[in-house]
């Protein structure tokens, strides 16, 4: 097999370790022969952390993968094979920003969704865009797998400009909840099938099968009778829905929809939150402190537990086998942003979706699904709009453009309200948002 060089741009990142993990898993099939870990100079220290725990958990497993860090993302680039994203423009205090200024104005602040996702779109987009103009002189047959929010819309601003067609967008979600529906059925997780279609954070699960038998109806009702019985707090972290509400809607919604379909419980618990300094945010601050200074003990050789507690579950499954079955063009089926190229009628060819797709060596090759059902089509073109207006605002820096796309977001929908929270938004943001300052 040929050798394989992966390059982490964001390499600093506390995910990282999930990401070695997977790598280590797959050695046989997927065979890495370098993997290069790359940050900013703001994120040395954790880079440099990172590396030794990648190397120490690689030599565990008697692995023969060589791990590089560096500051330079030029020299890690050159000949790569597949370029994985992970990073946070600003990093956790920009997220805070995101969210807790929102909330000044009655909306909610959430690092994808809202004000807040536009704004991580607005810092994050130009970056994206340097990284393929490196990538187009300096490994332009390598396909560029991106973890780093909000995908879906990262995911529609280079299809639009970059002329980069090697791109692929990921998100747990879709795996996470797959795992949930396989605990609550008490089902083979690897028996189970779910197609999905949607958006970003807005995918619907339309149809499950369990060993070839559909059995959507029995887990629709099975999530209906769960979500009755939890208090608010255990609901915050799962599928938030009465059971008349699912039926009706007679699909599975990412757990991301409750920002839309409880709104203004959704806006009262971040508020609440946030008084008693518990945003997301916050809270992560805390987490990766105390992960970070675990992933310093020279002892430590293996992921380790509490790296759950950041969030982003099944992240290794997701990258490792998009990568792995690229790699072998295995032809499974995984849930990724792409273009759409009609698999979904609810949108045009050329916008990107959040869908299931046969992953072959050529890329993925979205399913066909028809069209989503009426309850939720009109909200996901809505949100589709202002993907639209924010890449494009992304990449002109008009300030008209991003405030007609916050202002027809369904978070906000008040042009008043949207200018108040960008004005004071570009402000905060000033250094990462140079194109808004003319």
């Amino acid at each position: 097999m040929n050798k394989l060089k992966v390059v982490t741009i964001g390499g600093g990142s506390s995910y990282s370790p999930e990401l070695i993990e997977g790598f280590i898993k797959r050695n046989d099939t997927l065979p890495i022969d370098e993997l290069w870990l790359v940050d900013i100079e703001e994120g040395k220290g954790k880079l440099e952390i990172i590396g030794n725990l990648a190397r120490r958990m690689i030599k565990k497993a008697n692995a023969d993968i060589k791990v590089f860090t560096t500051l330079d993302r030029r020299e890690a680039l050159k000949d790569a094979d597949f370029v994985t994203t992970q990073f946070r423009v600003g990093q956790l205090d920009a997220r805070e920003h995101d969210e807790l200024i929102p909330l000044k104005y009655r909306v909610i602040g959430q690092e994808t969704n809202g004000p807040g996702g536009m704004f991580k779109a607005l810092r994050t987009i130009p970056v994206i865009m340097d990284i393929i103009e490196d990538c187009k002189e300096l490994c332009p047959d390598a396909w560029i797998i991106s973890f780093t929010n909000p995908a879906g819309l990262n995911a529609e601003a280079v299809f639009r400009y970059s002329g980069w067609k090697k791109f692929i967008g990921l998100c747990n979600s879709p795996i996470v909840i797959k795992h949930r529906i396989a605990k609550l059925l008490n089902l083979d997780v690897e028996e189970l099938r779910i197609d999905f279609a949607g958006l970003n954070h807005m995918v619907f699960g339309l149809h499950v099968y369990y060993k070839g038998d559909e059995i959507t109806k029995e887990v629709i009702s099975k999530l209906g009778e769960y979500n009755e019985n939890l208090s608010f707090s255990e609901r915050f972290e799962t599928i938030p829905y009465t059971k008349e509400f699912l039926n009706t809607l007679n699909c599975i919604p990412s757990p991301y929809l409750r920002y839309y379909f409880v709104k203004q419980q959704m806006y009262e618990h971040a508020f609440e939150e946030a008084s008693k300094g518990g945003s997301r945010a916050q809270v992560v601050k805390e987490v990766e402190k105390n992960l970070f200074e675990k992933y310093a003990d020279v002892n430590l050789d293996v992921k380790p537990k509490e790296i759950e507690l950041r969030g982003g579950a099944h992240y290794s499954d997701a990258a490792c086998n998009l990568i792995n079955s690229i790699y072998n063009n295995l032809c499974d089926i995984q849930i990724v942003n792409t273009l759409n190229n009609g698999a979904c009628s609810s949108f045009r060819d050329d916008e990107v979706v959040e869908i299931s797709c046969v992953i072959t060596k050529d890329g993925p090759k979205p399913i066909t699904m028809g069209r989503l059902p009426i309850m939720v089509e009109g909200l996901c073109r809505q949100i589709k709009s202002y993907e639209i207006m924010s890449a494009e605002g992304a990449m002109n820096g008009n300030y008209s453009t991003i405030l007609s796309a916050l202002t027809i977001n369904p978070l906000v929908q008040d042009e008043t309200v949207a200018a108040a929270i960008i004005d004071e938004m570009l402000e905060v943001n000033k250094n990462y948002l140079s194109k808004f300052s003319s």
